[in-house]
């Protein structure tokens, strides 16, 4: 009888260890860190990225900014977006996924669009043994095999510049090669080659 209770606890053991397996999902995501991180070795992209519509998308979102665009879309203008879910993944960096946009109290410097929502979240080829102060020889190729996206490709913008966006407009849809150096930083050489 013992045997029985024995195999019977063991077979249950195994099939929940199995069942919870299966419906955990593996992740390949890497955590964000944000922008100021970035700004430390890259001030010049930094300042420029700063005068972007992306570094300031969040703002968008607030009651009273862009009204007429808003009305236009068949949005309410005077309404707070600042919290909406539909809008969050497109208008600040990282929302919903590991060290991403959680608030505006609680993650200020994940709003807007930041350098990680083109080149990958940083939490790991940010780290000192890949891109950082003190290893300014790394190699690109290394980064990318840790999560940062190199050449920024028409896969990662139009994540958001789609058609689920009210502000889409048929009549102009988002060209890649037309639009890639629009609305971005500038594109200073680095100090140290990275091939």
């Amino acid at each position: 009888m013992k045997k029985h209770v024995l195999f019977a606890t063991l077979f249950l053991w195994l099939f929940s260890t199995l069942a919870s397996a299966q419906e955990a999902k593996p992740t390949n995501e890497f955590a964000f860190v944000g922008t100021q991180k970035c700004k430390k070795c890259h001030l010049k992209q930094y300042k420029s990225w700063k005068k972007t519509k992306m570094a300031s998308t969040f703002d968008v979102l607030k009651p009273g900014v862009r009204a007429e665009a808003k009305k236009k879309a068949g949005l309410d203008p005077d309404k707070d977006y600042t919290t909406d879910k539909e809008c969050l993944p497109c208008h600040t960096t990282g929302y919903g996924k590991p060290g991403g946009f959680i608030s505006i109290e609680k993650t200020p410097d994940r709003a807007g669009v930041g350098c990680e929502m083109c080149h990958g979240a940083g939490g790991e080829y940010t780290k000192k043994q890949f891109m950082s102060l003190k290893n300014k020889r790394y190699k690109r190729a290394d980064l990318v095999k840790v999560g940062l996206v190199h050449p920024v490709n028409e896969k990662t913008c139009i994540q958001c510049h789609n058609d689920k966006s009210p502000f889409y407009d048929e009549s102009k849809p988002f060209n890649f090669k037309e639009l890639k150096n629009k609305g971005t930083h500038k594109h200073f050489p680095l100090k140290y080659k990275h091939d």
